[in-house]
């Protein structure tokens, strides 16, 4: 689009060129450094976990120097580049670039431009492969591509601008996620607290259970075995589910960040052939059933499941254990108690496996439930749908603003760069 009258435009290679020094010192005396798409280019001592596969040795790797812009080639066009804060190695598969003139540049203002979603759209554009997974931007078009070459003045001016923006801008969304993980915490709290009666004043007897302590004298303590039958779900897998046919709830919906375990999520339903309601019936399950994952990639998934709350017909699919209630009861205050971490304790200590947990009926058996009285079951479950809707709206407040704030922030940075915003 339009940029101001006093600026210009130039192709990058006028701006920056192909640093290519290579590294031969051991991997324990250099910094390594990455490029990401959300975060643009740090050192891998600053993060908790790096991604991808470990470095064994940097023999050949790039040498990066401060103000240096490094290329992932395959990644650019999702963000993956930026100018480096700092020296180090990186990677021989990407691109390092020096700036030319530093007399004529300011690398910050251009690490704010090179990350614009516009900018990587046109890194896309210029790329070339077989396949996205596959696209890559070489350095002969890279360098091709024209970008706002405004006086180094208004560069450093824009920079400065930008920095001072986007730390506000990211010490609110910061803010904002710590308050999410509060009321994640609170909600936990407030459902505990709930489905153990330890919120009721009345008398209490010793359960005999470690991590359940005392509860209410009218409550009871059963195995799971004694309350539900335990069933497989289908014997079929990914390719078996359709867009259309009945319904069925398999293992990723159940481990689906949108399933919230008190209600099925209908924007996660798969379907599968109506020919298995002569072949699979047991498979089917009924309202006030639950549907468990056998496995779980990580010990927080182990106790993830969907509660059925609904008359319709649904199968339990691949990878799941069905929780068949024996009685004529609404089971949702149990949904409340299948979602505390203290419950589920009894679960994942039991679980083995290294990067899969699998969670067997031979587990599910010794585990055990806490059950007060029908009505109070009902009451709790009441108290509780109208807590954590409150909790969850203040969630989703949350998280729009998080959402509001991010498209905020790149819009700003793209009206600063290109000059549709004079700061």
């Amino acid at each position: 689009g339009k940029i101001p009258d006093e600026w210009t435009t130039r192709q990058i290679r006028y701006l920056f060129e192909i640093r290519d020094e290579r590294n031969y010192k051991p991997l324990s005396e250099v910094n390594l450094i990455s490029v990401y798409t959300d975060k643009g280019v740090l050192q891998h001592n600053d993060i908790e976990q790096t991604t991808g596969n470990k470095a064994q040795n940097a023999d050949g790797y790039k040498h990066v120097y401060k103000n240096d812009l490094v290329v992932n080639i395959i990644l650019c066009w999702m963000g993956a580049l930026g100018i480096s804060d700092f020296d180090g190695v990186t990677s021989p598969a990407y691109d390092v670039y020096s700036p030319k003139n530093l007399d004529l540049i300011f690398p910050k203002y251009y690490h704010y431009l090179f990350r614009t979603p516009q900018f990587n759209g046109k890194c896309y554009t210029e790329g070339r492969g077989i396949m996205q997974m596959r696209w890559r931007t070489y350095s002969s078009e890279f360098k091709s591509i024209k970008v706002p070459f405004p006086p180094l003045s208004e560069q450093t001016k824009i920079a400065g601008f930008l920095d001072k923006k986007c730390a506000q801008i990211d010490s609110i969304i910061e803010e904002s996620k710590k308050s999410i993980e509060e009321y994640k915490a609170w909600k936990q709290s407030v459902i505990f607290e709930a489905v153990t009666g330890k919120n009721l004043s009345c008398k209490k007897k010793n359960s005999g259970i470690e991590w359940l302590g005392e509860i209410p004298e009218t409550w009871e303590v059963q195995r799971l075995k004694s309350y539900f039958n335990f069933k497989k779900g289908l014997p079929i897998t990914k390719e078996n589910l359709k867009d259309s046919g009945i319904s069925v709830i398999s293992y990723g919906q159940i481990h689906s960040k949108n399933n919230n375990g008190v209600s099925i999520c209908n924007e996660l339903i798969r379907f599968v052939d109506k020919s298995y309601l002569k072949s699979n019936s047991e498979s089917l399950v009924k309202k006030g059933d639950f549907i468990f994952a056998d496995t779980s990639e990580d010990l927080e998934g182990c106790g993830n499941c969907a509660y059925v709350n609904s008359d319709e017909i649904i199968f339990a699919g691949y990878h799941t254990i069905i929780f068949s209630s024996k009685y004529q009861n609404e089971n949702k205050y149990l949904a409340y108690l299948f979602l505390t971490d203290a419950w589920r304790t009894q679960i994942r200590c039991n679980c083995s496996g290294v990067k899969l947990f699998s969670i067997t009926k031979k587990i599910l058996s010794k585990v055990s439930i806490i059950l007060p009285p029908i009505s109070e079951q009902e009451s709790i479950a009441k108290f509780l749908d109208k807590k954590c809707a409150q909790i969850d709206s203040l969630i989703s407040e949350k998280q729009s603003l998080i959402k509001d704030l991010a498209e905020y922030k790149k819009s700003l940075i793209f009206e600063a760069v290109t000059g549709k915003r004079r700061v």
